[in-house]
């Protein structure tokens, strides 16, 4: 009987060592930092500085859109680390001067990737006013559509709102940036 007694004995001291470990590795920037990196963070930032965009909202459209996977190809032909669209792509390099920037060096090449992502990212923001949710549903599901589901008041934009959103895909996508974007902010809050 002894014996029963001692061993649940050890199975409890062992479980509450177990809790209290977990519970301060949960609460540390170590932990944190583990479980939300961020990756490219030069690259980030220069284009953050560039295009005056937080660098912390453009690590969480990278871990979203690949996981900080450089060459990423999507099944619909998105490419590179911020998995912009071959026609976008186009579009973008003819807007603006990115110099020697190709549409493969989008694909392979992080820096570059990142650069032309975040100038989309800047520009869909000056297209809806600075309303991060209408800018982020458009990165996912073109600004053409976005405006339309606004026009025809399917969705206002806002956050409360994102369920009106009509593509189950975007609806995910907008959450999912958002959250990483609120975790990035939190957890990294000294980087960059």
């Amino acid at each position: 009987m002894r014996k029963g007694h001692a061993k649940r004995r050890r199975r409890l001291v062992l479980l509450l060592f177990l809790v209290v470990v977990g519970l301060l590795f949960y609460q540390s920037e170590w932990l944190g930092r583990t479980i939300y990196p961020i990756y490219y963070k030069d690259e980030i930032q220069r284009s953050a500085d560039r295009y005056q965009i937080d660098p912390k909202l453009i690590a969480a459209v990278i871990r979203v859109e690949s996981n900080y996977k450089a060459g990423a190809v999507s099944p619909k032909g998105a490419l590179g680390i911020m998995q912009v669209m071959p026609e976008t792509a186009r579009w973008i390099l003819e807007k603006e001067d990115f110099g020697a920037i190709t549409i493969e060096d989008i694909g392979r090449n992080p820096e570059a990737g990142i650069r032309v992502g975040t100038w989309y990212i800047q520009e869909l923001l000056r297209q809806f006013d600075g309303n991060l949710n209408l800018s982020l549903a458009a990165y996912n599901a073109g600004p053409g559509k976005v405006k339309t589901w606004v026009a025809e008041q399917v969705w206002d934009g806002s956050e409360k709102r994102i369920a009106d959103i009509p593509y189950g895909e975007t609806r995910h996508y907008v959450k999912k940036v958002l959250y990483y974007y609120n975790k990035y902010q939190e957890v990294h809050k000294d980087s960059f």
